[in-house]
């Protein structure tokens, strides 16, 4: 039985479709990745899944039956647009949010204080929230997400505005709730995050799934035939070569797709025959950066 089950969630505002037919399942214990450009319809269809928004159509099941008010008990949230009390006291909110998640006591308040300490705003913790960084609000929010133990958590958008230092310690957390068996949901449209983190993802595409699945399976399903290559000196040769199908440059690096998987070692020898020195040569690997690029718009590569 899977965690979570979101089926043909749909919505509308104003005649435009913001999300179309949305499917996609979550199983135990797993990180799942909802990944897409800004504005593909992530946050709309977190928000159906929190029943923030009533969808046109379609249902999200929790362990075999369609979610209630009683999920909304069961979740840590943190909503794209952060919302806190400006004018309280950090500590006080944090302890405030748990109290509304029927969390109270000297335990919580000991363990909103560790993650204080752990995120480096200790110091802060009788400050008002209006006199934080949005950094550091970022952090607040975060913390208040998971303060209260819940099994799921879903994330929209967690890195936006942190440091590299401060989005590690985040990564850290989640994969730690991740070992204690928690369902995370997180929304990103940064490619790289999603698959760090990722077990399972969907990708969204001006409302519609794209792709679903596996990470590691779709991994090797779009890598045949690509090869990742880091190189110094001039590859405009690769757009002549009959048997390349595609060259992408990343910058400091390229994703080149050729014909046949046979044909990977016959560009190796082009690369030498030409000059070029290589860094990188990497058969069968392929980044969800590329495929995202490759995919993103094509609503009618969808992936079952």
């Amino acid at each position: 039985m899977y965690a979570l089950e979101v089926k043909n969630l749909s919505k509308n505002f104003n005649g435009i479709r913001a999300v179309d037919h949305a499917s996609f399942t979550v199983p135990e214990g797993s990180v799942f990745g909802l990944i897409g450009r800004n504005g593909a319809g992530k946050t709309t269809t977190i928000r159906m899944m929190m029943n923030i928004y009533v969808p046109d159509n379609g249902e999200v099941i929790l362990r075999g039956t369609k979610i209630g008010q009683e999920f909304k008990n069961k979740v840590g949230y943190l909503p794209e647009e952060r919302g806190l009390y400006k004018k309280m006291k950090v500590l006080d909110t944090l302890l405030f949010l748990a109290e509304l998640k029927g969390k109270t006591g000297k335990d919580v308040e000991k363990k909103a204080y560790e993650y204080l300490k752990r995120f480096d705003i200790a110091d802060r913790k009788n400050s008002k929230v209006e006199d934080l960084s949005k950094g550091n609000q970022q952090k607040i929010q975060f913390i208040a997400a998971v303060l209260h133990d819940p099994e799921f958590l879903i994330f929209d958008e967690p890195f936006a505005g942190l440091d590299p230092i401060n989005t590690d310690l985040l990564k850290d957390i989640i994969l730690e709730k991740k070992a204690e068996g928690k369902v995370i949901i997180f929304s990103t449209h940064l490619m790289d995050f999603a698959e760090k983190l990722s077990d399972h993802i969907a990708m969204i595409d001006h409302g519609k799934i794209i792709l679903k699945g596996s990470l590691g399976e779709i991994k090797t399903q779009f890598a045949q035939r690509n090869v990742t290559l880091e190189a110094e000196g001039d590859l405009s040769f690769l757009d002549r070569a009959g048997f390349v199908e595609k060259v992408e440059n990343f910058g400091n690096s390229f994703g080149v797709r050729v014909k046949e998987a046979s044909q990977t070692q016959e560009l190796l020898k082009l690369l030498v025959q030409n000059n070029v020195r290589v860094n990188k040569f990497a058969a069968n690997e392929i980044s969800l950066h590329e495929i995202f690029i490759t995919l993103a718009g094509k609503d009618s590569n969808i992936v079952k």
